[in-house]
């Protein structure tokens, strides 16, 4: 779990039982691609920001600043975000982005050994480069309207094949301030790890309004520790959720646990002389969980419509009718998604007291 101490605009959900959740940001760019800033300035933001884990993906073949800062070594953004976060508990893992005409479009491989290598003609040789570095590669923004003007994913027999043959392992479904349906739908037909990113080339703040309240979109990876083993392993499991737009999207075996770690009951108990029930859901994790009552009991307080703030809590009178020594709350989780148009469901135990 992150942790920000003061901080309070540091991006933290619970752990989960035998996993550390880590935030990570997959995916950015400095002055050493396309990006307006020195590699310090990602660090200082992700740490602002709780971080976890970043990685510098800088295009290989796309380099406009080069005449000003030129650097043969395209391990250079990473050699020196390294530097900066040292004796600091952010994770820095080195990458690249590949950056080629759709298909295969741009992908990002991290965990290389040497950037330098994978600037070879064939793209599938750089991917065969990245993967004989034993990378994580990923597809980027497939539905990015410059090289898909109706942001549908335009998938290739050049695509299948990569996969087959895992060369892509992951896909974007959340890139910057976009979502895609068709990504999502994707990654849950091919098995392929759900990632979402900022692609960050400006400032964090300014892009995500993080003073007003916003945040950057992360990936939430579930890993047994904090090394880079254990994330390797964790993201070619698939064990992730995407926050974004405080909303929480991933396959229902790593969201349904982030939920149930999130919400639980605080406190419950009879109103005197009634049948009904005072109860206090307390979310300890920074989603805002809106809820649609789906129980058999209405409410006393609220319509069938909660809201669970960020590390707050919600009172919902429950009227059981008769007294009860237990009874099951069901809720539709409707700023989450296991499902393109899929909410998952929330279901908790309350045994009041008497």
């Amino acid at each position: 779990m992150a942790h920000g101490g003061n901080n309070n605009r540091a991006i933290e959900f619970p752990d989960l039982q035998g996993y550390k959740t880590l935030v990570c940001d997959l995916h950015m760019h400095t002055v050493f691609s396309d990006g307006s800033v020195w590699p310090n300035i990602r660090v200082m933001e992700a740490k602002k920001d709780g971080l976890d884990v970043i990685a510098t993906t800088e295009h290989l073949e796309y380099q406009p600043w080069i005449k000003d800062i030129p650097h043969p070594d395209r391990n250079r953004s990473f050699e020196l975000a390294t530097g900066f976060a040292k004796n600091s508990e952010l994770m820095v893992i080195n990458g690249s982005e590949i950056t080629r005409e759709m298909p295969p479009g741009h992908t990002n491989a991290i965990f290389i050994k040497d950037a330098n290598k994978l600037m070879v003609d064939d793209p599938i040789d750089a991917f065969l480069e990245a993967r004989k570095q034993d990378a994580f590669i990923f597809w980027n923004h497939p539905y990015w309207a410059s090289q898909s003007p109706d942001a549908s994913v335009p998938v290739d027999q050049v695509h299948l094949d990569m996969i087959k043959n895992g060369l892509l392992e992951g896909i974007e479904i959340v890139n910057d301030t976009t979502y895609s349906n068709e990504a999502f739908q994707l990654a849950l037909d091919h098995n392929l790890t759900i990632l979402g990113t900022s692609d960050i080339h400006d400032i964090i703040d300014w892009q995500y309004k993080i003073p007003s309240g916003g945040h950057r979109p992360v990936t939430l990876v579930f890993a047994r520790e904090k090394t880079q083993s254990s994330l390797k392993r964790a993201l070619r499991k698939g064990q992730t959720v995407v926050w974004f737009n405080k909303k929480l999207i991933g396959k229902s075996d790593f969201l349904i646990p982030l939920i149930n770690s999130s919400l639980s009951i605080r406190s419950a108990s009879y109103i005197r002389n009634s049948t009904i029930v005072h109860v206090v859901l307390a979310n300890n994790s920074d989603a805002p969980y809106i809820l649609r009552n789906q129980s058999k009991y209405d409410f006393y307080n609220n319509t069938d419509l909660i809201m669970v703030p960020p590390h707050g809590e919600a009172i919902i009178d429950v009227r059981t009718i008769d007294k009860k020594r237990k009874f099951e709350m069901q809720f539709e989780v409707l700023n989450a998604l296991t499902a393109p148009a899929t909410h998952p469901v929330f279901r908790i135990l309350v045994r009041p007291k008497q």
